[in-house]
């Protein structure tokens, strides 16, 4: 799209209608700056090119603005609908952007003589319930942690649990009553199925009244070990109730908080549903205009429930948004829920006491994230002061080479800023053509592919760039950036110390040698820390490469037994180390496996 050398705004305002729409608001490469909505565009789009009252980030986005695209629409709400589109599609630097692309989380019951309870996240196209969704998976394993500890229900594979033959640690722990080996009875288990379901849906208050009677009769026929075990799980009940209900709470209800300070911004969100707060939640997202408080909070909610993650809706939504916004998202929400959908202020009574609950867990989260931000900032002045640069480093890489036994070799780039760990600018490289566990020469590739791409603009040039080596891998790195012209990055390699312990590393500088580090420092622990990240890079690389690659069984081979035999035997016995613990009549037990097989199967696995 050919654009202006200069933005003239007049002849765009003067053609805006006052319908509702959407705006786009372009620079000079054709790129999106910013996306909005507005029940009158013309009204909307002439309040960034008034005389005064603009903040100075305002300033500096109608500065960069070449071109301004306008969508009409029928109504306010397609038009929040089409805002929501746009800004997932193109991400524009100045909206406020929810980074949130995961489906959430929820609890699974099996369908099976023994259910299971477990961890779900995705399409819930398996047999058996689902409670949730969880605004967390912490929260969901903290459920499981808690269901447990109440209720015994067993949380391991079916492959698992048909190959038992004594009980596990679960059991032993008294998070199970080993159905596995028969340890209870079908009604009993089921018994107890039951009363975890109707804990988890919300009727806590009646499962405590029949661990009552459960620990009243117990003790009537002189059992007293069982009632003490039923009175341990009402002491145990009654706690959670105490921390997981919102006193006077009701139905489902969404509670958002928000709160900005230094250029920050933190989105707290409350869940209840039956009147049992599942959890909380806290999300920081960008702020390039900084909007006030209310216009954030509205922006953010926007994403949260229209975005790519599709959001099991309440009844009800308390945000301190304006009333035209509330109306608006009422009327969205509604639309998307087929039923109303209530959203209040929260300006008083009950609804005030959550928003205050929701606004002051803002509070305390963004002043933790801030603390956070200030302190990998002085951890990078102390870096600068270390190395001897003469400004402080904005960017740091961080390279690291994984492989096992020289396959599938897989080595990383990690990038660090003033705000932690960049992931976007996160790289990876398949390594080909070296020797076999020749790190140097890994290095030595990575690295020339690396600056090749910088040297074409893919992203700006590193202040500090780290080597996870000593000498020889410090080495490479300079011949490398010398042989490619790169200048101005200060090379540093952070060598192991004796015994790999941490905080007894060698760091070397390129053209200087070693230097001494203070241990507990800001510098080495700015350093330990990037290249933790690039290892941890790296090897998640390489596993999921190695992956990828056909794995070879002990079954493989065997006359008669393909890939179909091979699943069959597995899903019967759970892993090729159960198999080798059978004997030939129960290899021939599983399904499709003749006598004649079974003793090939067994003979294979045994050759001795």
């Amino acid at each position: 799209m050919a654009l202006p050398e200069r933005f003239d705004p007049e002849p765009v305002l003067a053609s805006l209608t006052r319908k509702p729409g959407v705006y786009r608001m372009i620079d000079a490469d054709g790129d999106v700056l910013y996306v909005g909505k507005a029940r009158n565009l013309r009204a909307r789009v002439t309040s960034y090119f008034r005389a005064s009252g603009l903040t100075a980030k305002t300033m500096a986005l109608v500065a960069r603005i070449h071109a301004i695209d306008v969508t009409v629409t029928r109504s306010e709400t397609e038009a929040l609908l089409l805002e929501q589109s746009l800004v997932k599609a193109e991400r524009p630097p100045y909206n406020v952007v929810l980074r949130d692309d995961k489906s959430y989380p929820y609890i699974h019951l099996t369908e099976h003589d023994f259910p299971r309870l477990a961890f779900h996240r995705g399409a819930r196209d398996k047999a058996g319930r689902y409670f949730g969704p969880f605004p967390s998976a912490y929260a969901v394993r903290d459920s499981l942690n808690l269901l447990q500890r109440l209720f015994r229900i067993r949380s391991c594979e079916d492959s698992f649990f048909r190959n038992r033959s004594r009980p596990c640690l679960q059991h032993q722990i008294r998070r199970c009553t080993a159905p596995c080996v028969g340890l209870i009875k079908p009604e009993q288990y089921a018994e107890d199925v039951r009363l975890a379901v109707m804990f988890l849906e919300g009727s806590s208050a009646a499962v405590l009244r029949e661990f009552g009677r459960k620990m009243e009769a117990a003790a009537e026929d002189l059992q007293f070990e069982r009632a003490a075990r039923y009175r341990d799980q009402i002491s145990h009940l009654q706690r959670v109730q105490e921390s997981q209900y919102v006193h006077g709470a009701g139905g489902d209800v969404d509670t958002f908080g928000v709160a900005t300070a230094a250029g920050h911004a933190c989105v707290q969100g409350l869940f209840v549903r039956d009147g049992r707060m599942l959890g909380q939640r806290a999300w920081f997202p960008k702020n390039e205009l900084d909007a006030p408080a209310p216009e954030l909070l509205s922006a953010f909610l926007s994403q949260y429930y229209f975005g790519s993650v599709k959001r099991e809706l309440p009844r009800r939504v308390v945000a301190a948004v304006s009333a035209a916004e509330r109306a608006l998202l009422a009327e969205a929400l509604g639309e998307q829920a087929g039923r109303r959908v209530k959203v209040s202020a929260g300006a008083k009574g009950r609804s005030a006491r959550w928003r205050e609950m929701a606004t002051e867990n803002a509070e305390l989260a963004l002043a933790s994230y801030a603390a956070s931000r200030r302190n990998v900032f002085a951890r990078f002045v102390d870096l600068q002061e270390a190395l001897g640069l003469e400004d402080v480093p904005q960017r740091i890489e961080c390279f690291d080479v994984s492989h096992t036994g020289g396959d599938e070799t897989v080595a990383s780039c990690v990038v660090f800023d003033m705000n932690g760990p960049l992931k976007s600018d996160y790289r990876r490289f398949n390594v080909e053509g070296v020797a076999a566990g020749d790190d140097f020469a890994a290095m030595e590739q990575t690295l020339r592919r690396r600056y090749r791409r910088l040297k074409q603009g893919e992203a700006p040039f590193p202040d500090v760039l780290v080597v996870d080596g000593g000498q020889g891998q410090l080495a490479r790195a300079t011949q490398v950036l010398d042989a490619l012209q790169v200048e101005g990055a200060c090379v540093v390699g952070i060598a192991k110390g004796p015994s790999r312990k941490p905080g007894l590393e060698r760091v070397l500088i390129a053209g200087q040698g070693e230097v001494a580090l203070p241990p507990a420092g800001g510098a080495m622990h700015l350093l330990q820390q990037v290249r933790d990240e690039a290892h941890r890079f790296a090897i998640t690389g390489h596993r999921g490469r190695r992956g990828k690659r056909p794995r070879r069984s002990e079954l493989d081979g065997i006359p008669g037994v393909g890939p179909k035999r091979k699943r069959e035997l597995l899903a019967h016995f759970g892993s090729v180390a159960s198999i080798k613990g059978a004997s030939a009549e129960e290899i021939a037990k599983a399904p499709g496996v003749s006598r004649t097989l079974a003793e090939a199967v067994y003979g294979a696995l045994h050759p001795a």
